[in-house]
């Protein structure tokens, strides 16, 4: 069985993994969801992409994990990248659930649309906190398309503000791009939180893995509330050995 470590993305925080994570543990798996820092609500969102890398290597490292599983989704690709360049020794797979892949010396916002960069980078202008908050219609348009109204607004209801500050810090990452640990990206094939085509995930982010694991997954970017069932068993199958 996997010992898990799953980190989320922008606008959440370790505890909305839950669903996901009941799944994998009534499987056998051990499962760790910790919260990045500067996510979740009632936290300083002053924090940068050190900060948030930080967190999880000290969550993994202050219960002593080892043979580590480690999945990203979303921004959470950017911060598993980043760990995986400080304790490499500790990890077993990576896997990139729907997640930025940034290319050396990019920073998550290099990767996003034009309209995201612009509207973020409003949104974190009238803040008091440079924060970025998640519009619903953005939300169930492009995020959670597959839910129903009730799901939909109860899950927006959930989410916290994100910190701007790790999507405009450059990554150099030339340590992740040298290194050798297994990869695996999974993929949900209704998943328009990035637009397809030019900006699409896949293979535009799963791409730049080299070899890697590719497991395909019916949903959206928020799959993890629709059907997380269902990504249970698309993690089971990109961690497996």
């Amino acid at each position: 069985m996997a010992t898990l470590v799953l980190v989320h993305g922008s606008w959440h925080d370790g505890p909305l993994w839950e669903p996901v994570a009941k799944h994998l543990r009534d499987r056998g798996h051990e499962v760790h969801t910790p919260t990045v820092a500067g996510h979740g609500n009632g936290v300083p969102k002053n924090v940068d992409h050190n900060d948030c890398t930080q967190s999880i290597v000290d969550a993994i490292t202050a219960v002593d994990l080892h043979d580590v599983v480690l999945l990203g989704h979303s921004f959470g690709g950017t911060v598993i990248a980043r760990v995986a360049e400080e304790i490499p020794e500790r990890l077993k797979r990576l896997i990139f659930w729907n997640a930025f892949v940034p290319a050396p010396g990019n920073s998550l916002n290099d990767e996003l649309p034009p309209h995201y960069r612009e509207m973020f980078a409003q949104t974190a202008a009238a803040s008091d906190d440079n924060s970025v908050a998640m519009p619903f219609p953005l939300w169930r348009e492009a995020f959670i398309q597959d839910a129903d109204a009730e799901l939909a607004a109860s899950t927006h209801k959930e989410l916290s503000t994100e910190p701007y500050q790790p999507f405009l810090d450059k990554l150099d990452l030339t340590r992740f791009y040298a290194g050798d640990i297994p990869k695996s990206y999974i993929n949900a094939t209704e998943d328009t939180a990035l637009p397809p085509g030019e900006w699409g995930w896949h293979p535009r982010m799963s791409g730049r893995l080299g070899l890697y694991r590719l497991v395909q997954l019916r949903g959206s970017h928020e799959v993890m509330f629709t059907a997380p069932d269902r990504l249970a068993t698309a993690i089971e199958e990109a961690a497996r050995d």
